[in-house]
């Protein structure tokens, strides 16, 4: 492989990929990718970050042309784009690409939606965009993670801005060149500092990597030129931000090796890093446990768990999201880790903070990402103990796809009503073979 032509055949890779060609396991984990993100996207819709950036933007919007899901405002594609990012990660409840930690559907989906709400597009050409954006963000994170990730680069949005050009560029028709140039304009504009976990700046990560994506492809199509190699280059994308590089993670087995199906989806609305530990807590709290009758709460679990998640005393709901602490408590005491659970209300209630203050978290190398001890010791010295080999939503024990429906309800029909929750999960299964994938961007506002 000439690691001086990545940015160039991952380009052609895009463009030239056959129409409709999609295997089949990759075509159904796609629908299932954009059910998920859709219920984030509307569930995330009325948090206060949204608000705030609606009332800061809508006034220098153009044409309302797309709408804010979940919402009854319409802005122009490149503000949704960004708008419909920020709701879509707000509640950190998203997909997740467990190798790279990078959640791939909300800078693609949420480019794609609101250019098809520009652009007439069938859902078969939404879907085919949607797994090919995913795979070139998910290898670009691939090519640099951990390093580009450790050194502080939020992935999601700094590997997402090239998912989401290349997907737009796809329903462009863009040639390779052209594809190229839009490469090379995403890469020019890095966005995303994991500084800004636990505030709601890491929601507008994924949005403004949407809406960058989407600039990039559409100033490409003009003939708006950039470098061909902008991501391999000396003083290009991965050398400049990130300490190591692998290349051949970007173009071996292109067509062959799919990342979407190494795609999660999450049970819990937070860090997936905190997910075996909430699912021990949980199991543990079904042995009728009384919570306040815990002594302590002993935790072991993988090493990036205190680098991510080590708040110990949270004081918002976002801090929470990023706090293991907090998450144990929650889930003994409320026997949940949903939406609910990462509110001020949660993170200042006397018993969880009482509790909280009781877990006690250990670091152990020798376990899995996606695996967790979670020991509790009552006051009466009763001791109760699991062992969390996989999480539930990892790759070993996934998320059905009738429970994707459920956490789809639950963060939807609230804000839309039963009847168009349910219209849109079966709009949903059935993208790929409608003739209007905006469609389904029109019926996800308020009756």
């Amino acid at each position: 492989m000439n690691d001086t032509a990545v940015t160039r055949i991952i380009a052609d890779f895009v463009r030239a990929y056959p129409a409709g060609g999609l295997p089949e396991a990759v075509r159904h984990e796609a629908h299932r990718t954009f059910l998920n993100w859709l219920g984030c996207a509307v569930g995330g819709s009325r948090d206060e970050t949204v608000d705030i950036a609606l009332a800061a933007l809508l006034p220098f919007s153009g044409a309302p042309e797309a709408h804010v899901l979940g919402r009854r405002e319409r802005c122009d594609a490149l503000h949704a784009a960004l708008l419909n990012g920020i709701a879509s990660h707000v509640f950190d409840f998203d997909d997740t690409h467990l190798r790279t930690v990078i959640h791939p559907a909300g800078p693609v989906a949420s480019a794609l939606l609101a250019f098809a709400e520009h652009c007439p597009t069938t859902g078969s050409a939404f879907i085919d965009a949607l797994a090919l954006g995913i795979e070139v963000e998910c290898r670009i994170g691939n090519a640099v993670f951990p390093e580009h990730y450790d050194i502080g680069w939020h992935i999601t949005a700094t590997a997402g801005v090239f998912g989401a050009a290349a997907a737009v560029g796809r329903l462009l028709d863009l040639d390779t060149e052209r594809m190229s140039w839009a490469l090379g304009l995403a890469a020019t504009q890095p966005v995303g500092l994991r500084e800004m976990f636990g505030t709601m700046t890491k929601s507008f990560h994924p949005g403004r990597a949407a809406q960058n994506g989407m600039t990039a492809a559409l100033l490409a199509a003009r003939g708006y030129t950039s470098s061909i190699a902008a991501i391999e280059a000396k003083r290009g994308w991965a050398n400049i931000l990130s300490t190591g590089r692998r290349y051949a993670e970007i173009t071996d087995n292109l067509g062959g090796d799919w990342q979407i199906l190494s795609n999660t989806y999450k049970p819990f609305a937070c860090g997936i890093v905190i997910h075996p530990a909430i699912d021990g807590c949980l199991q543990l709290r079904q042995r009728d446990l009384d919570p306040g009758a815990i002594e302590r709460v002993s935790l072991k679990v993988h090493p990036l768990v205190l680098e991510l998640t080590g708040k110990r005393d949270p004081q918002t709901g976002l801090e929470g999201k990023f706090s293991v602490f907090h998450c144990a408590a929650a889930a003994l005491i409320e026997g949940d880790a949903g939406v609910k659970q990462f509110t001020e209300r949660c993170v200042r209630d006397p018993a969880i903070v009482s509790l909280r203050n009781r877990v006690e978290a250990e670091i152990d190398p020798s376990l899995d990402s996606d695996a967790a001890r979670v020991e509790i010791r009552m006051r009466d010295r009763a001791e109760h103990r699991v062992a969390i080999e996989h999480a539930i939503g990892s790759l070993a024990r996934p998320m059905t796809d009738a429970q994707l429906e459920a956490k789809f309800r639950g963060l939807s029909s609230d804000i839309l009503g039963v009847e168009r929750c349910e219209s849109l999960i079966r709009q949903a299964w059935h993208l790929g073979d409608t003739d209007d994938a905006a469609r389904i961007a029109r019926d996800a506002v308020p009756a």
